[in-house]
């Protein structure tokens, strides 16, 4: 999920709570359509579709207005390789969506916000305190709760969103480095040409002519993805990131739903443990993270 700095005058915090819950359902519907699809296409193709799709919207949206400008950035490199960083994350989340419940791979790839507190000392020199250690902690606690012996989860698949959210951790650091540069729509606009372009780049290898209905989920995809990040967007200019945080695990919930009514998958009582513990470290270390600014 992207971020944007809230503007001044927040002062509609249930819109903001309305737009991020609408966003995290068409989030799980995205990632639900990919689980879909990726049982029928290569991943490559699937992915490729999503980005195509994102970018010809974004296209649509803003090249009217702002012409080829929204693609000036100041960090080329920086853009590029957040670029990938999404990319990886896209691609390791869909190839394990094809091994592992919905609800389960999605609390997993949660443990980004819990990696981007542990990995800011190191990368961007920031000071985390006792607390914040304890939330990385527990992260990793509800992870091992959710992977017990005998679960859904005890597979070594665990380690495709593992990798996707380590992949969304430097993404959500790399967007945190740029915003100082380059503005969001052009931070976004940028990684979503680059992985078309590395996507297009690779799908011939990969190719298989889509049903006429598959091609229709395809562009829902790509669809649910680009009004998802939108309305994220417009949510963070009603209220504050703080404040609106713990919505984005309504994503969880309904990747569960999504993933009982359409996969008939329903996690197990350990499972919800760990995903409930995934939750917490991760609502705690952005509580702190407030509290510490």
């Amino acid at each position: 999920m992207s971020s944007s700095t809230p503007l001044s005058g927040v002062n509609q915090p249930l819109r903001g709570i309305v737009l991020v819950v609408v966003a995290t359902f068409l989030f799980a519907s995205h990632d639900g359509l990919s689980k879909f699809l990726g049982g029928l296409y290569p991943i490559i193709m699937v992915v490729w579709a999503r980005y195509v799709v994102h970018t010809l919207l974004m296209a649509g949206i803003f090249l009217p207005k702002a012409g080829v400008a929204v693609l000036r950035t100041r960090r080329p490199l920086l853009q590029t390789l957040r670029a990938l960083s999404l990319l990886s994350t896209s691609l390791l989340f869909t190839a394990g969506l094809q091994y592992l419940p919905l609800a389960e791979a999605t609390a997993v790839n949660f443990l980004a916000p819990v990696l981007v507190t542990a990995l800011s000392v190191p990368l961007l020199k920031e000071r985390v305190s006792v607390g914040q250690w304890v939330a990385v902690v527990l992260g990793f606690v509800g992870v091992l709760v959710v992977v017990h012996p005998g679960g859904a989860m005890f597979t070594p698949a665990i380690l495709f969103p593992f990798g996707s959210a380590l992949g969304f951790c430097f993404y959500q650091l790399l967007t945190r480095k740029l915003a100082a540069y380059d503005s969001p729509t052009t931070s976004n606009f940028y990684a979503g040409l680059c992985n078309t372009l590395v996507m297009t780049a690779l799908v011939p290898f990969f190719w298989q002519v889509p049903h006429w209905t598959h091609v229709l989920l395809m562009l829902g995809l790509g669809g649910c993805g680009m009004t998802a990040h939108l309305l994220l967007t417009q949510a963070f200019r009603h209220a504050a990131p703080a404040l609106l945080a713990p919505f984005s695990y309504c994503q969880i919930v309904f990747a569960g739903l999504l993933g009982w009514m359409v996969f008939g998958h329903t996690p197990d009582g350990v499972s919800l443990v760990g995903i409930a513990i995934i939750c917490l470290s991760g609502l705690g270390a952005a509580w702190m993270q407030r509290k510490k600014a």
